[in-house]
């Protein structure tokens, strides 16, 4: 934006005068950065990136999910890793409880802070047990969920959700 300034001041714009156009920066500069350095939340703004992220993250998560949910009914052995001693049907199942399951609750945005516990500790396992020795490439995804559903955990749903539309009719009723 500088840079503009100074090729119009060089220049010297034959219908605006210096004064117009610094004081034209200085209001576009004033809108600018305060709403990229502001730290007040606009609370539609973080409704809308809530849903973002937990539909989002949810879609994503289902991709790994369905084919465990084919491996689980698919009626074929099951090969599944056994990373806390379950047994490989029960870790699948638990899985498929998670990344499926959980993963639709999500996208609802129903029960979405139970639904980000049982993610949180499917990516958990993922990230520190089953890949536990793999490069940082190979279970970095896990920590990118992980930390996803750890900030779902923490602030819920948003108002773009079922939990917040059950919660105000339940107030209403009270």
């Amino acid at each position: 934006m500088m840079i503009i300034l100074k090729v119009l001041i060089k220049f010297n714009a034959p219908l605006m005068d210096n004064s117009f156009i610094v004081v034209s920066f200085l209001n576009l500069n004033s809108i600018i950065m305060g709403k990229t350095y502001t730290t007040n939340l606009n609370l539609p703004s973080l409704d809308a990136a809530l849903f973002i992220l937990r539909v989002g993250a949810a879609a994503l998560i289902l991709r790994h999910g369905i084919p465990k949910l084919l491996m689980l009914f698919g009626g074929g052995e099951i090969q599944f890793a056994d990373p806390i001693g379950l047994g490989m049907e029960i870790s699948l199942t638990l899985s498929v409880f998670a990344e499926v399951i959980c993963a639709v609750l999500l996208v609802l945005g129903l029960a979405t802070r139970l639904a980000a516990i049982a993610l949180i500790i499917n990516m958990a396992v993922a990230y520190f047990i089953v890949h536990a020795q793999d490069p940082f490439q190979v279970k970095e995804l896990a920590l990118v969920f992980l930390l996803i559903f750890t900030i779902l955990l923490i602030t819920g749903s948003g108002k773009y959700a079922l939990d917040h539309y059950l919660l105000k009719r339940k107030k209403k009723t009270n």
